[in-house]
């Protein structure tokens, strides 16, 4: 840090969703009820798997590890943002806006490779399925998650270890409702220009590689299944649909705010808002409401709750 005649900014202010006291009072009943659904559908998901031995298969352990990530990916920023809405004076401190950063890219760059694992799984099931056991053995399962989770935080540090070292000594004013990475780094007292391509080059490309890859995949799974028309293959269709949806609803406003980090847009902050809040609600209303064994096995961990 600079320690020179200028001083040190101690806090960032954020300038989460304005609006009367009325609104901001309805902002906070709306995204604490949104934030609890999301906590309760993702480890629902993850205690479903855990205690239903049918789905312990490869695919519904990655299913598992993604719902465990969206709800850290949900945490790391919505509950100061609801408890914001309760306060005149929106601020958070310097480490805390550093934690954001860090946890953001963290918990984002995990759910890129487990998306990206996802696909992989989906391929060799549908494209080799007499070496799907083979292939996709539990040692190959654990290295993909474990993998997938070490990508994120690698990734994650590569980004803040650069940022954490910049001298701020002015404006303090962040225009999201978190610490994300290309607005803080437009407010340090010093030129960022190697900084906005070291993020180009980190976040960007990597957010559209693993676009690309997840693409290809779902290419290359598609052409395998209309040369079968077996009832398989309308599973396939139907698990391909829900697996797109998620891979677009997540990756487009990454790609939108990351792939262009020198300009700024106001849609930014409904982006920001849409892949930490939003799509971690609908990743498990996806999965579950489109996948028969995943209601079944819910309906019979209710059923034991329930007698015990």
């Amino acid at each position: 840090m600079d320690q020179g005649n200028t001083s040190r900014v101690t806090e960032f202010v954020l300038y989460s969703l304005s609006g009367p006291r009325e609104l901001q009072l309805f902002y906070f009943t709306f995204f604490t009820l949104f934030y609890l659904s999301i906590l309760l559908g993702n480890l629902l998901i993850v205690l479903t798997v855990l205690s239903e031995p049918a789905l312990h298969t490869p695919m519904y352990f990655l299913l598992s590890n993604l719902s465990l990530i969206d709800a850290c990916l949900s945490t790391f920023a919505t509950p100061k943002m609801i408890a914001d809405f309760l306060m005149e004076h929106k601020t958070i401190s310097f480490k805390g806006c550093m934690s954001q950063i860090f946890f953001l890219h963290a918990f984002g760059g995990g759910e890129m490779m487990l998306l990206v694992a996802m696909a992989y799984d989906r391929y060799v099931a549908i494209c080799h399925p007499l070496q799907y056991a083979a292939i996709m053995s539990v040692r190959k399962c654990t290295g993909l998650v474990v993998g997938s989770w070490l990508i994120g935080v690698l990734h994650s540090v590569s980004q803040l270890i650069f940022t954490v070292n910049l001298p701020f000594c002015g404006p303090n004013k962040v225009d999201s409702f978190f610490c994300d990475l290309p607005l803080v780094i437009k407010l340090a007292c010093t030129d960022t220009y190697m900084l906005d391509i070291l993020m180009l080059s980190d976040s960007g490309l990597m957010a559209m590689i693993s676009f690309v890859l997840l693409l290809i995949s779902y290419m290359v799974i598609l052409v395998t299944v209309r040369r079968r028309s077996s009832e398989g293959m309308a599973k396939a269709r139907a698990t391909l649909t829900a697996h797109f949806t998620v891979v677009t609803l997540f990756f487009g406003p990454c790609i939108f705010i990351y792939a262009w980090p020198f300009n700024n847009f106001p849609v930014d902050k409904v982006l920001s808002i849409l892949y930490t809040v939003f799509t971690p609600l609908l990743n498990p209303l996806i999965y579950t409401l489109r996948n028969k064994e995943v209601i079944s096995a819910m309906q019979k961990l209710r059923r034991r709750k329930v007698s015990s």
